[in-house]
Parts: C-alpha cells; structure tokens; sequence
C-alpha cells in the first residue's frame, strides 16, 4: 500500500499540476485574446496549446490522486498504475494538439490575411518567460518525487514555451517582413507543431515502459543488490527485480543464507533485508524476499 512517503510525494505533484492549472488558464485566456486582436493565428495555436495544457493538467491530477488510494481486494499492489496512464494520455494530447495546429496553420498559410499586430510580440515574450520558469518548477517536482506524469505535464509546458517562441519568430519575420510575409507566424506554428510531437514521442516511450514494467537503469539494481548485500547473514544475490508503480518501487529479491542456519534465522535475515531496503530508500513500498540455501557441498 502507499506509504507515508508516497502520499507525501502524490501531494506535491497535485500541487504542482494545480498551479500549473491556473496559469495556463490565464495564459491560454490572455493569447487567445490577443490571437483574435491582434490578427496572429500562431498566437490562436499558442492559446489551443495552453487550454491542452489545462485539460492534460487535470487528467495529470486524476492520476496522482487515484496513484495515492490504498492497496484494495481488487488491487492488491496499488492503483500506482494510474499514473503512468494518465502520463500517456498528456503525451498523447500532445500529439492531438500538434496535428490540430499542423491543420489550422496549413489552412491560414493559403488562406490570404493580415500580418499581425505589434503587441502581439509583447504578449509572447511574457508568455514564454512564464512558462519556462513553470516548466523549471514543475519538472524539479516531478524529477523529485519521479512522477513519469507530472515530468511529462512540465514537458507539456515547455512546449508551451517553444511553440510561443516560435510564433514570437514568425510574427517578427512577418513584422519586418512586411507584404508577403503575412503568413510566417502560421510557418511558425508549423514548426512549433514538428517540436510538440517529436516531445509527445520522447515522452509517452517512459510512460508506456513504466506501465509494462519495464526494468529501471542498471543503477537502481545495482543499488539495491548493495544495500541488501550489506545485511549481516546474507552471503550473495541470487536475482533482484525491480519495478516502478506510479509513485513508488516494488523489489523482488533472491538472497543466499547459510543452509545450516535454522529456519526462523533464515526468515529473521530476509525481515532485515526487507526493512534494510525500505530504511535505504523510502520510494520503495514493498519488498518480496525469497531465501536461497548456500549450495551442498560435494
């Protein structure tokens, strides 16, 4: 079941995604706005992409609360499972919002119209300054608490960034430009949707491993084998799985006693082994020890 430290950590990244709610739906109002004003269809995709960020931030929030509930009959390891869902679901809006922008931007681009107007810059540049440092924050958390979710939602932000940096690109090509180069900022948006979905590729592959298990960095492995080789009693490391469940780590491990010893030693030792590698590191929720004989010697 989650322990202390794993509510601690759901609780962060819950706070986290909630104030990245509320600035992207400040942001996603503000460029929307002056899309509209100021005749900038790279700025309209911008608004599209933070409103995609109020919608993923949400699903982001849904998955950590449901990561945090306690194991139950029907789940028995936990709904850690959630979180690595909800992380392929943004990464997969990503990619929604790109080809929404790929279709709009193509249809601005033959589509004849005004180049846009100058505070649109200003706009963009206050946006891109958000969003950075929401990135930063957001993404300290999750690497701190190794959210796969809440990494992938401040991802969702810097590209946030990068599409507004480049609508700030494509709006002063098409400023300084001038006639003829009405349509660069929609060239711009384009660009900024080739960058979404390269990110929504590289973010949804963690997402998906997580979920089918697959094996942490060698690292991990290698430190848990020291830390349970470090236990008074255990001889060697027969096997060692590790794997990742939303918030927290579940270690099997296969560990050599000394065959002579008597069977409730054998069982003392892989009690020590299990409150070793929980004291080691609090991430990890559960550990299956199984006890293997020395072998006999001919």
């Amino acid at each position: 079941m989650p322990n202390r430290n794993s509510k601690t950590s759901a609780e962060k990244g819950i706070r986290s995604t909630l104030i990245g709610i509320i600035v992207s739906i400040f942001l996603a109002i503000i460029k929307g706005t002056a899309g509209v004003l100021g005749n900038s269809y790279a700025l309209i995709a911008d608004a599209i992409e933070s409103t995609s960020d109020v919608f993923t931030s949400f699903i982001v929030l849904t998955g950590l609360k449901i990561a945090s509930k306690p194991a139950d009959i029907d789940h028995p390891y936990g709904h850690g499972k959630a979180e690595p869902i909800a992380g392929m679901m943004v990464a997969s809006a990503l990619f929604i919002a790109a080809v929404i922008i790929i279709i709009q931007s193509t249809h601005e681009i033959i589509t004849p119209h005004h180049a846009p107007a100058f505070f649109t810059l200003i706009v963009l540049v206050a946006v891109v300054i958000t969003k950075e440092l929401l990135f930063r924050f957001v993404i300290k958390i999750g690497e701190n608490i190794e959210s796969t979710s809440v990494k992938i939602d401040a991802w969702h932000h810097r590209s946030d960034a990068i599409t507004s940096f480049a609508a700030f690109i494509g709006i002063s090509v098409a400023l300084i430009g001038g006639k003829g180069y009405e349509e660069a900022d929609d060239y711009a948006a384009l660009f900024a949707s080739g960058i979404i979905i390269f990110n929504a590729y590289r973010l949804f592959k963690p997402a998906f491993s997580e979920l089918m298990d697959t094996a942490p960095p060698i690292h991990v492995l290698d430190e848990v084998k020291s830390a349970a080789g470090k236990v008074n009693g255990v001889m060697a490391i027969d096997k060692c799985f590790v794997r990742k469940m939303g918030l927290e780590f579940f270690v099997d491990i296969h560990v050599v006693v000394d065959r002579n010893l008597p069977v409730h030693i054998g069982h003392l030792i892989g009690h020590n082994v299990k409150d070793e590698l929980i004291k080691f590191n609090p991430k990890i929720s559960d550990v299956l020890v199984h006890i293997e004989p020395t072998p006999v010697k001919i």
